[in-house]
């Protein structure tokens, strides 16, 4: 009886250090889960884009707008990222890192840029041999600057709705 009162008191006592030490800093820790980031000076995607965090960096969390969240990096740095850039999982990319159980495996590595791997992409295209995968190649090569979207947007006369910069 002693013995399970010991245990349970400081389970409490763990677990209110823990819960006081996590309220203090008030962040919550998330991922990049996309192969490059984009951190931005606004909640938008035509925010300014300031910095590039990598897959399976870790981020704190300071707010959320939306489907934005401000974050700041490890070297201090604050801004905006799409919450579909982030994840609450911890990502650990080598097998022999101290906890294996949250490795990134080679879909989800795969999934990170957004894309097919070449042994998933090889298995689609074995199965859609009609498709002319010589257009996805050459749409996969455009890229348009935030500098390129700001002027179509001004010139076309173009307001975004939600999410974009006013």
């Amino acid at each position: 009886m002693i013995r399970s009162l010991r245990i349970q008191g400081l389970l409490v006592s763990f677990l209110l250090l823990f819960s006081v030490g996590w309220a203090a800093d008030g962040q919550r820790g998330l991922s990049v889960q996309v192969r490059e980031g984009q951190l931005r000076n606004a909640p938008s995607f035509l925010g300014k884009i300031v910095a590039k965090p990598s897959y399976g960096e870790r981020v704190a969390l300071l707010q959320e707008q939306g489907d934005w969240r401000k974050v700041t990096l490890s070297s201090g740095l604050q801004g905006w990222m799409h919450a579909s850039a982030l994840t609450a999982k911890t990502i650990v990319l080598r097998a022999g890192a101290a906890n294996v159980p949250t490795s990134a495996t080679g879909g989800e590595i795969a999934l990170a840029g957004k894309g097919f791997s070449e042994e998933v992409e090889k298995q689609y295209k074995s199965l859609n041999r009609n498709l002319d995968y010589g257009w996805v190649d050459r749409m996969e090569r455009v890229q348009i600057s935030p500098e390129e979207m700001q002027t179509f947007l001004r010139e076309g006369e173009l307001v975004p709705q939600e999410g974009g910069l006013r």
